[in-house]
């Protein structure tokens, strides 16, 4: 199996790349040098030169909040595109993987969302523009995955658990939100069910987060600096008070229970996934 990657220069495409090379399948990376996506006559050269089986699709601007002064890039990226990409597998009959977000609810509530609850509105500029690449995917690729993820970490890139190991280096207690509740999304972890999928024809939209129950940044703050043996208080505080440009969801929750119906393995214990990240990084 021959399989394109988009982002690779990202977590997730990074350790996509990994997984396909450890089950002994070919992975094509690509990065916007390789193939701009919002470029559609170079979307369709290169996946028709590559011809893969497959494609993961990684490729994202992910900078919430960035996103909300910068809203016509962000929906070039993330909506356009992805309808590129979209467009040029459902003409070649090629399965792809859509890489989402729990950005595309509202976070009200305290109710898990479901993958296929109808309601969407996000709140935001990057949220609206992943649920465009939704629209797009559903629209023009039959054969597709929508994979909605949380709260990301993985060893390429910035994420949460690096900030905060930085910050604690400089400070003796920090203050972070504790009313936004959802769950951290290992990309090693990850890796290996977007691969599984690859394997299956189970296609629809699926939610895929680590297990281990939900809990608030204020936790996964806490639960950082305990398993790493950092001496740092975290304090609690509400989104209200640590107020960022772009609106984030306070309920990120998302039910993962149609993996196992569908027969995927869930993702293990985020906790168990932060004490092998930390190994990794340290």
């Amino acid at each position: 199996m021959k399989v394109l990657v988009t982002g690779v220069k990202g977590q997730l495409g990074y350790d996509v790349m990994n997984e396909l090379a450890k089950r002994g399948y070919e992975g094509v990376g690509v990065d916007v040098d390789e193939m701009d996506i919002t470029d559609r006559a170079a979307v369709e050269r290169v996946i028709g030169e590559v011809h893969p089986d497959k494609v993961v699709h990684c490729a994202a601007w992910t900078a919430v909040d960035a996103a909300e002064d910068n809203q016509e890039v962000c929906h070039k990226v993330n909506a356009e595109g992805t309808e590129n990409i979209a467009r040029i597998c459902g003409k070649l009959d090629i399965p792809m993987v859509y890489i989402s977000t729990d950005y595309v609810f509202d976070g009200q509530g305290t109710r898990p969302w479901e993958p296929d609850d109808p309601v969407v509105k996000p709140l935001n500029v990057y949220g609206q523009a992943k649920y465009d690449g939704e629209v797009a995917v559903e629209k023009y690729a039959p054969k597709h995955y929508i994979v909605r993820i949380a709260w990301v970490f993985g060893l390429n890139g910035k994420n949460f658990i690096k900030t905060m190991l930085n910050l604690g280096k400089t400070h003796d207690t920090l203050t972070v939100v504790d009313d936004q509740i959802g769950t951290p999304t290992y990309t090693y972890d990850l890796a290996r069910l977007l691969v599984d999928m690859l394997e299956k024809e189970e296609y629809g939209k699926y939610h895929a987060t680590n297990e281990g129950g939900y809990i608030s940044w204020c936790d996964f703050a806490k639960e950082i600096f305990r398993q790493a043996g950092m001496d740092v208080k975290v304090l609690p505080v509400s989104s209200a008070e640590y107020p960022a440009k772009a609106k984030r969801p306070t309920n990120s929750r998302l039910e993962k229970k149609k993996l196992e119906e569908h027969g995927f393995t869930r993702l293990p214990d985020w906790k168990d996934a932060l004490g092998r990240y930390l190994k990794e990084i340290q």
